[in-house]
């Protein structure tokens, strides 16, 4: 008979990116020690999604297990390009490590660290193997930002083999068929429909349905989407951008969502692309002055 399984309603509220949600629900019972580190590790990595770096820092202290230190990592990476390097530096003396390098949430942590560095193939030899759902979908996020979508695909494979209804399966569906395109957006946006049926709207599905009607031309229908999400958090990232784009086409001024997305995430590839945008107008400008 299988066991329970007491932690679901925890990852699907992470995953589906109710980080407040998963945090107040955490108070689990009948946990093993296995399911405890896990639980910690999705309580701390939903406050490092709400921004809540410093929190995680201090919390986790030398003597938590692995699995918490590399999650106390990923808060340090995040919280200041000062501990960037400090941080990769730690990280790879981690996975060379050969009593924790191979620990799935280390190899995860790296995935991610060196995915922001945009360094995907070192990324990709700490993921590679998988071994964990969330493993996996972070292959298929990886591909995706190497536009390669052949990959992404293969790894879809795998974790539909795994758990074909699993809520990560879902949403590497999701990405596959937004970055695919054409017919496929329609099914990506059955994906996000069915789970605003199911669950609770987070920032992340409303986003996800925000693209769908971007790429079939309805932006009235977006706006709509991302302003519900900016409501739910009105300094994330993504509704950010999103709304910029999609005011653009709606012919509507962006300029005060690009200042919040400027103030609050100075590093997002929007504004680094902007700013590059002006710095070589600027360089035009002055050359024909």
């Amino acid at each position: 008979m299988a066991t329970p399984d007491h932690l679901f309603a925890l990852r699907n509220n992470f995953y589906l990116g109710a980080y407040q949600a998963a945090i107040n629900n955490s108070d689990v019972q009948n946990l093993s020690e296995e399911d405890l580190i896990e639980r910690d590790c999705l309580v701390y990595r939903s406050y490092i999604a709400l921004g809540s770096y410093q929190l995680v820092i201090n919390e986790i202290d030398s003597s938590q297990p692995t699995p918490l230190q590399a999650v106390k990592l990923l808060a340090l990476y995040l919280s200041g390009p000062q501990n960037k390097e400090t941080t990769i530096s730690s990280l790879r003396e981690w996975l060379s490590d050969a009593a924790i390098g191979n620990n799935p949430v280390l190899r995860l942590v790296a995935g991610t660290i060196f995915m922001h560095e945009q360094d995907y193939n070192e990324a990709l030899k700490h993921t590679n193997t998988g071994g964990t759902m969330e493993l996996h979908a972070l292959n298929v996020q990886i591909f995706l930002k190497m536009h390669r979508s052949d990959y992404a695909e293969k790894q879809l494979k795998i974790m539909q083999q795994i758990d074909e209804d699993h809520t990560l399966t879902q949403l590497a569906n999701a990405w596959l068929n937004l970055a695919v395109g054409g017919s496929k957006i329609h099914e990506a946006s059955l994906i996000f429909d069915d789970f605003s049926e199911k669950f609770p709207s987070t920032g992340l599905i409303l986003n996800g349905k925000a693209v769908c009607s971007m790429h079939m031309g309805q932006f009235e229908d977006a706006e709509n989407f991302l302003l519900d999400a900016l409501n739910k958090d009105a300094k994330d990232a993504e509704t950010l951008a999103n709304l910029i784009v999609c005011s653009l086409h709606l012919g509507k001024p962006s300029s005060r969502y690009l200042s919040q997305l400027k103030l609050s995430h100075p590093e997002h590839m929007l504004v680094k692309r902007i700013s590059t945008a002006e710095e070589n107008f600027d360089r035009a400008v002055q050359t024909v002055a």
